[in-house]
């Protein structure tokens, strides 16, 4: 989003730096531009860096976020639920969902006799030692929560089998240009 227009904080807020993962927190006020608005959530140009301002925010930049679940047809099944959230889910530096990138490696949906749902979710990312990864992690497990009926979220990052591009989905690929 090169010339991308300035923005100004109406509140304060936090974001995750990018690559680091460390929270930062900035005031009302503070100048911005959106680099990046995928999934309900933004990365933002601040001073030079990058911040990865979640959803519940969107207001400290004059955004709103929509509810995936919305697109789905009514009684969509739990696995639809869970499939459609888990493609909200991005890295604040790359333009593609963590399903299409390859970085989900299992789902598993249990139901919980009278309590609902528990997920676990196995994933990997790009890199082992990317600093986002915690926050892309907690972000997954956040936007399954937000199903109705899911109890709890697991999400266990694992390294082995180790990421590479075949994984990506064709779309994935098309998106990076990597065809």
């Amino acid at each position: 989003m090169a010339n991308a227009e300035i923005i100004y904080l109406t509140r304060d807020c936090y974001v995750a730096m990018v690559p680091s993962g460390a929270k930062m927190k900035l005031h009302a006020g503070m100048e911005v531009r959106i680099t990046q608005e995928l999934g309900n959530s933004f990365t933002l140009e601040i001073f030079g860096n990058l911040g990865r301002l979640d959803g519940k925010d969107a207001d400290a930049i004059g955004k709103k976020v929509a509810n995936p679940l919305e697109l789905l047809p009514s009684g969509a099944s739990i696995n639809d639920q869970v499939w459609a959230m888990l493609k909200t889910v991005f890295d604040p530096e790359i333009p593609v969902n963590i399903v299409d990138l390859g970085l989900v490696y299992d789902c598993q949906i249990k139901e919980v006799e009278n309590e609902g749902y528990e997920i676990i979710l196995i994933m990997t990312l790009t890199a082992p030692g990317c600093g986002m990864g915690p926050v892309i992690a907690d972000d997954a497990k956040q936007k399954l929560l937000h199903i109705p009926g899911v109890k709890d979220a697991v999400i266990d990052l694992v390294f082995d089998p180790p990421w590479s591009r075949e994984k990506m989905s064709d779309t994935a690929k098309l998106e990076l240009g990597l065809f």
